[in-house]
């Protein structure tokens, strides 16, 4: 096994940017509020943390709790958020919306994607709760700058959609329709998980709260991070 793991860990500011790539992260998600688990930055701290760190930063494009883009007036904010994001130097993101009935939402998304022109993003956990996570995949495929879903197999997390991300990883590997973007495993993800998912194949994981042994009121712990970082190298 030896491809480097990536390893993504999320930074509120530039405190814990500074932190999580001392300890080793690869790369770092950007939000704000995690009590509507991640919202889009303001551009001042997108600034200061392109500023303080030589990694690759990506972006949250998300304005409220939950999958919906809260229709036109929501998506007009949204494109509105990422060229500002754009003109403040921004290059990678993360969103993903789904209509009522489960399906991707792609007048936002497409929207999206041309606003960035050709910058490449995440597709995040809004495929955990698709109504069909395979239609979803080859609906999306051929967007431009789509490189990785950000998921854990399950809504409910990484213990329940372990076979899903394993049976992912296959029809990766095997060249299927849909299955190009990196699978990036995030969501209710434990260090005792890795082995299995190492073994299967998976080689990008996302942290969010496992770097913070003192909760989202506290920073990212550079020797947590460490410990991550170990445990993928292995």
């Amino acid at each position: 096994m030896s491809k480097r793991a990536v390893l993504e860990v999320i930074a509120l500011d530039a405190e814990d940017a500074v932190a999580a790539r001392s300890g080793g992260a690869d790369r770092l998600e950007l939000v704000t509020d995690m009590a509507a688990d991640g919202l889009t930055p303001p551009r001042e701290t997108f600034a200061k943390i392109r500023d303080a760190v030589d990694i690759p930063l990506r972006v949250m494009l998300r304005l409220s709790d939950g999958f919906s883009a809260g229709g036109a007036d929501g998506v007009d904010a949204l494109v509105e958020a990422a060229r500002g994001l754009r003109a403040e130097g921004a290059d990678e993101f993360v969103f993903g919306f789904l209509d009522a009935d489960g399906t991707p939402d792609l007048v936002t998304v497409e929207r999206l994607v041309a606003e960035l022109d050709g910058c490449r993003w995440t597709f995040h956990r809004a495929i955990d709760r698709a109504a069909d996570r395979d239609a979803l995949r080859k609906q999306l495929a051929d967007l431009p700058g789509l490189d990785t879903f950000l998921t854990a197999g399950s809504p409910d997390g990484v213990d329940s959609g372990l076979p899903t991300l394993l049976a992912e990883s296959s029809a990766s590997g095997r060249g299927e329709a849909g299955y190009g973007a990196c699978l990036l495993v995030g969501g209710g993800l434990r260090l005792d998980h890795v082995p299995a998912l190492r073994a299967g194949g998976l080689d990008a994981f996302h942290i969010g709260g496992a770097a913070r042994p003192f909760g989202w009121a506290g920073p990212v712990s550079p020797s947590a991070v460490r410990s991550w970082r170990a445990a993928l190298d292995a």
